[in-house]
């Protein structure tokens, strides 16, 4: 049976650091209770750097070639925020997880940012990426859903990666006078991955629907004349000209003519329907329990999710109270739990070298095929064992832990089982570390090993 401070460390945090499991001590649910508060989600050195505003106003004013397309001076300044930005981001955000001593308020900004994800792999909004998430996900992680949906929704980053910014009302004046489509990628996926699931019962008609409600919704630019925007919301704007006018109908009920009310009032149905609420707890169970989790546990997280409208601290308090969050073998440890597991456990708990660590962590992340903020596509990293046990991402394990060993051959091997999965180590882990040829070996060995290679 693994011990409840190990659990609480590893399966809920990531990963223990130096005298942690005897910091956390015989209260591990006190620990992680202790974390729920606004004050521990945005660190210091996330909150230093230049947020949406800044980032789109280095951008030049928004013109069109005669082919309708962007111009080369608008390209070339989005690809050289992403090359300057994306770098710097991606390092301070897992310099955080590594020195953070809120580790799982830290889980909690990777699991919400992975649900809502927006992927680099759109070179438009690589820049904007660590801004969404310090802008959009963390400020919310223990306030309403409904609050941290219509942040994530509405953000720019979000806008432009699932093309809202581009999607016009088919009957607006815009798109009547530009010949301009609807788009229906954002409404899609709010329904499919952020909300309803993909079995939320929903239909091809209400995407179209919610897409025209979506219309009018894009992003802040320079150039951009005042008279043409009716709202404002952090770098996003709202623009009449290009909203679908009329009335909407969307899973059985209508929404009137409202502008960009609209949005607010749908995304506060879509966060209060039944659906969303076994959808989220079912996905926070497969998160923290099992790939797949047992169903009084989905049943219980619903519960709470819907008896408190959606309040976040109470259902992330409710998951801690859960007894079945505290057995059973625990989950396979995806690339980024893996990597930062190991640098926590060897002491980067301090900010000193700021971010040197989250330098080298995305370089290692990048070998293991966790890229940070490079999901495949909008339904973001996996979360199954499965999808992390090819051959192939073993052997890479292997070789990442053999030169960890390498590099901390002064490191007494035994400190690092007792400071990690402690007592939670089985007699086979156990001899094979005590026993290998050297102290390189015996690293390796342990970060190999089935209880470090879980969580």
């Amino acid at each position: 049976m693994i011990p409840a401070a190990v659990i609480a460390a590893n399966r809920f945090g990531l990963g223990a650091r130096p005298g942690e499991l005897a910091a956390i001590g015989s209260d591990p649910r006190g620990w992680l209770k202790a974390q729920i508060s606004s004050a521990n989600a945005i660190p210091a050195s996330i909150a230093a750097q230049p947020g949406t505003e800044a980032r789109l106003a280095e951008l030049p004013p928004a013109t069109m070639g005669a082919d309708g397309q962007p111009q080369k001076d608008l390209i070339q300044a989005v690809l050289k925020l992403a090359r300057d930005r994306y770098p710097v981001d991606a390092a301070v955000a897992l310099d955080a997880a590594i020195t953070s001593q809120t580790s799982f308020v830290e889980r909690l900004v990777a699991f919400w940012s992975n649900h809502f994800t927006v992927s680099a792999l759109r070179p438009a909004v690589a820049g904007l990426i660590g801004p969404f998430q310090a802008e959009a996900i963390r400020p919310h992680l223990f306030g309403r859903f409904v609050d941290l949906l219509k942040a994530a929704t509405l953000h720019p980053a979000m806008l432009l990666y699932l093309d809202n910014a581009v999607s016009f009302g088919p009957d607006s004046r815009a798109g009547q006078r530009r010949d301009k489509g609807l788009n229906e990628n954002l409404a899609r996926e709010l329904m499919e991955l952020h909300t309803l699931g993909v079995n939320g019962g929903y239909t091809q008609n209400d995407v179209r629907e919610l897409a025209k409600i979506l219309t009018g919704w894009t992003i802040h630019r320079p150039g951009q004349p005042e008279r043409a925007i009716a709202a404002e919301r952090g770098g996003a704007v709202f623009i009449p000209f290009i909203h679908e006018p009329g009335q909407k109908t969307l899973l059985g009920k209508t929404y009137g003519d409202a502008g960009q009310n609209e949005a607010e009032e749908v995304l506060e149905d879509l966060a209060r329907h039944p659906s969303t609420a076994r959808f989220i707890a079912t996905k926070l169970a497969r998160h923290f329990i099992a790939d797949d989790p047992p169903s009084s546990a989905v049943a219980t997280l619903a519960e709470t999710f819907t008896k408190t409208d959606g309040d976040l601290a109470a259902v992330t308090t409710r998951l801690i109270d859960l007894d079945e969050a505290w057995g059973g073998d625990g989950k396979y440890r995806a690339p980024y739990d893996w990597v930062v597991a190991i640098f926590r456990a060897f002491g980067a708990g301090d900010n000193s070298g700021g971010d040197q660590k989250g330098h080298s962590a995305v370089q290692v992340l990048d070998h293991l095929g966790q890229r940070p903020f490079f999901a495949p596509s909008p339904a973001g990293w996996p979360d199954d064992a499965a999808s992390w046990l090819a051959p192939e991402s073993l052997l890479a394990r292997i070789d990442y832990a053999q030169a960890v060993g390498k590099a901390r051959a002064e490191t007494d091997p035994m400190k690092i089982v007792d400071g990690t999965v402690g007592p939670a180590i089985s007699a086979e882990s156990r001899f094979s570390v005590e026993h290998a040829p050297s102290r390189p070996e015996a690293i390796a060995l342990l970060l190999v090993s089935p209880e470090f290679l879980r969580r």
